[in-house]
């Protein structure tokens, strides 16, 4: 075995945990690097494990030979060292050859891997990242309305079965619970504790016991009003451990609050359980909706499940398909682009084949050394801010940088008619595990009047978001004040304006990009803003032109 001093540091390199925040869990493009990372130090591990086994081989092989010799020798010690040759050899194992054995015993093995792993434990996620990735696991649960067995066995919609997936274990489900406990999230961390109590149930071993599960169980449960289930469990811990002290506490403190509960319903009368019920069926309704939640979130969900608004069949008659070469532009003539209405008001058009795969893959060589935590406008600063509820990193790519770049932008430029010079660069977005972008606008409204004051170009007309990847399940763009779902297509754009022809914001442009349940969402977009529009898109009083 490896000395104890190199287990100390092998240990702390592990669970070493950079100050800096690092956002790993805010874009897959990034974390792909991470599991070569890893790929890198299961190597180097294995080279450590071949050189102790060799040393232990060494010393195995010493030790039987030395056990041989010392059980023949001690029979007879004096005539056995009555021969010179013997006696010789004593003193030299004595005097040089356990000396070597010593060396080769404190040799350490393992400079080779902690130094890989030194170097490497710089780009380690941290908690935060631990954390986020947890917090979004469970944003997926609530939004895709998923059991924790779903998500525990790995069975999600979409998932590729040619991936491997290991299940989560207890270890993994009981450290989802202590997250959301921690935030005082007892919602997340009953169904969380439950699942990793169904695990150890049904025989998984674990590090974790049950007693520890169940303490949290308990606790949980009577955090949400719930006195009877959360007795049940103190009452089950205790026959585990009769001694555990909270529990014990807790058992007479929820026996007296359930005795006094059911005082109180027995002298209340009719009127009182009509209304004690309504409150019942209300909490339980609400049971898992966080503090904030608003009716809109609701309908974001819904539409991110595929629940949108179904089109009358009349106005399902005046979507299209066609090709467009937009007012006989040159480029457009002999090759014009797929043009698809997705929605009639706001209107919504994508347009497909936009963007060929190699241009997608030189976009996202040039943008992912520069990816950062994506931000959003602060209305009451107006300084560009992170925000829990845009989980994902960008890069803004200049048209200099790269011919692809700006021949992407002249596209933009030639499909829509609009002036691009005044618009903001192409950016780039990779979405992280269970990445989202909750509803938001794309212009800045009358209560934000230096949302853009800064560029000098106006208000953002008009946004085009290309979609570089396909996402097996999750991600659409939903528009949640008209009920309008956009899924990704790669190599495909959707285009909208976010003002009226008068220069006044439309509302009905309020979207959202879903929660990314399975697969790698990409995107890039383009916000066009309003000067140089002047003679491309005429201004006038009529909101419906």
């Amino acid at each position: 075995m490896a000395p104890r001093g190199v287990w100390c540091v092998l240990l702390t390199c592990l669970f070493y945990t950079s100050s800096a925040d690092k956002d790993f869990f805010t874009s897959i493009g990034q974390m792909t690097d991470l599991l070569y990372t890893e790929k890198d130090l299961v190597t180097s591990l294995k080279d450590y494990i071949r050189a102790e086994e060799s040393k232990l081989e060494q010393v195995k092989k010493w030790a039987q030979k030395l056990d041989v010799l010392s059980a023949t020798a001690t029979q007879d010690p004096e005539g056995f060292l009555g021969h010179p040759v013997n006696a010789f050899k004593l003193m030299k194992r004595l005097n040089t050859e356990w000396g070597e054995l010593e060396s080769l015993v404190l040799k350490d093995m393992s400079d080779g891997f902690i130094s890989n792993l030194t170097i490497q434990r710089q780009y380690f996620p941290n908690d935060d990242d631990q954390t986020g990735a947890a917090k979004a696991l469970m944003r997926l649960q609530d939004t895709y309305r998923l059991d924790t067995q779903t998500i525990s066995t790995g069975e999600l919609p979409g998932t590729n079965t040619d991936v491997t997936m290991s299940p989560m274990t207890v270890e993994d489900c009981f450290e989802l619970g202590k997250i959301a406990y921690s935030d005082a999230d007892y919602y997340h961390t009953e169904l969380w504790m439950e699942q990793a109590l169904k695990q150890l149930d049904g025989g998984e071993e674990s590090s974790v016991d049950m007693v520890t599960i169940l303490d949290y169980l308990s606790y949980s449960i009577y955090q949400q009003g719930e006195l009877e289930r959360a007795l049940d469990y103190t009452k089950r811990l205790l026959k585990l451990d009769s001694a555990h002290q909270r529990a014990n506490g807790n058992l007479k403190y929820f026996e007296y609050q359930l005795a006094k509960q059911k005082k109180v319903e027995a002298e209340e009368g009719l009127k009182e359980k009509e209304k004690r019920e309504r409150e019942k069926r209300e909490a339980s309704e609400k049971k898992g909706r966080p503090a904030d939640y608003l009716p809109e979130r609701r309908k974001y969900e819904q539409l991110c499940r595929g629940e949108g608004i179904k089109m009358t069949p009349r106005r399902q008659s005046r979507m299209f398909c066609r090709y467009s070469d937009n007012n006989r532009h040159p480029l457009y003539v002999l090759g014009p682009v797929k043009q698809e209405d997705e929605w009639d008001r706001p209107r919504i058009i994508r347009y497909h084949d936009v963007l060929s795969n190699s241009e997608i893959e030189k976009v996202k060589e040039l943008a992912k050394p520069r990816l950062r935590r994506a931000t959003v406008h602060d209305p009451q600063t107006g300084k560009l801010t992170t925000a829990h509820y845009r989980v994902s990193k960008s890069a803004w790519l200049t048209a200099y940088e790269d011919p692809v770049v700006d021949k992407i932008n002249q596209r933009i430029e030639d499909i829509t008619g609009l002036n691009v010079k005044t618009a903001e660069e192409l950016q780039v977005a990779n979405y992280g595990v269970g990445g989202q972008y909750e509803p938001h606008f794309d212009f800045g409204r009358k209560d934000e009047p230096d949302a853009f004051k800064e560029l000098g170009t106006g208000n953002r007309i008009a946004t085009w978001l290309i979609y570089m990847s396909d996402v097996p399940s999750g991600g659409a763009t939903v528009f949640t004040d008209v009920g309008a779902a956009v899924w990704p297509k790669k190599g495909s754009a959707v285009f909208w304006y976010n003002l009226f022809p008068s220069g006044e914001g439309d509302y009905s442009t309020r979207h959202a990009a879903c929660p990314v349940l399975v697969g790698n969402k990409w995107v890039s977009n383009k916000w066009i803003h309003e000067r140089g529009q002047e003679f491309r898109r005429r201004c006038t009083l009529d909101e419906s032109d």
